[in-house]
């Protein structure tokens, strides 16, 4: 995939005209930003989880915004191809739209980020119109939103009633009204999530968990190749269990140290026996 142009946003929304689905996952790093663009991933989250999968809080909340862009320009660096967006984190918007803008341009102008998310429904909507207006690209998130998740009741499915799938359906209307180009919809049913992709009518709605019938699906990457130890979500396919090949490697390498089977001749450099006898004679 080495001579993939630039995605831009043009290119997504003609994914969605030609009715072909978008692929999109979360990385936090160089190495495995670069693998995701070269197997042709065409977005990229740099998603808050990575205070749980990469620095292992027990949530996203102590996430920074300093945290975001470290991460967030590594992965610029490795995949220069993709669409790369940035996950504004907790109370990195939510004060006011005047911060919400300046640290939505911290992603763009420090990062090169293409776009930003953010979560939150109808109240959220002037800082997705704020950030519109300064010239960045949002994603809007809905349905199990981590920032709220005791509010919410723990990580479980939203929407499941008629009157809490409207309100989750009103404020995706209402998203896309203030200028949000795409919606992550997140562990909803996925009848709800098809009428809110069908009403869609100048917006990408994305999946998590939410059925088949979105415009694309996101996946955490550390989900889908077992690298996330403390829970597997039913929404993640294990696609390969990366985590238990890791794991086995470094048992192995632990117990060739302690036989001192490794390191092997073909593991080291030696030294011409001339050299050594003269080093020798040095030293004395």
């Amino acid at each position: 995939m080495t001579d993939r142009k630039k995605i831009a946003l043009p290119y997504l929304f003609q994914k969605v005209q030609d009715k072909e689905p978008i692929s999109w996952l979360t990385c936090y790093d160089y190495p495995t930003a670069y693998l995701q663009d070269q197997a042709g991933v065409e977005m990229i989250l740099v998603g808050d989880s990575l205070g749980m999968t990469m620095l292992g809080y027990d949530s996203t909340l102590p996430v920074t915004m300093d945290d975001m862009i470290r991460h967030a320009s590594a992965v610029r660096r490795g995949a220069p191809t993709a669409f790369v967006v940035g996950d504004m984190p907790y109370m990195s918007y939510q004060p006011g739209n005047e911060i919400a803008v300046k640290n939505a341009g911290r992603f763009m102008a420090e990062a090169g980020c293409d776009a930003i998310k953010l979560e939150g429904g109808a109240a959220m909507a002037p800082r997705i119109q704020a950030i519109v207006e300064a010239g960045i690209p949002a994603i809007g998130h809905l349905g199990l939103t981590p920032q709220s998740v005791a509010a919410l009741g723990g990580f479980r499915l939203q929407g499941k009633s008629a009157e809490m799938a409207k309100k989750i359906a009103d404020d995706a209307k209402a998203l896309e009204k203030a200028g949000a180009f795409a919606i992550l919809l997140e562990l909803v049913p996925d009848r709800l999530c098809k009428m809110i992709t069908e009403r869609a009518e100048n917006c990408i709605i994305m999946s998590l968990g939410s059925g088949p019938d979105a415009h694309g699906q996101l996946l955490i990457y550390h989900d889908m190749f077992g690298l996330y130890p403390k829970f597997k979500p039913k929404m993640a396919k294990v696609f390969g269990n990366a985590g238990e090949v890791i794991l086995n490697g470094l048992k192995q390498y632990v117990s060739e140290v302690k036989s001192v089977t490794f390191p092997a001749p073909e593991n080291w450099f030696g030294m011409p026996d001339e050299e050594f006898n003269e080093l020798k004679k040095i030293v004395k």
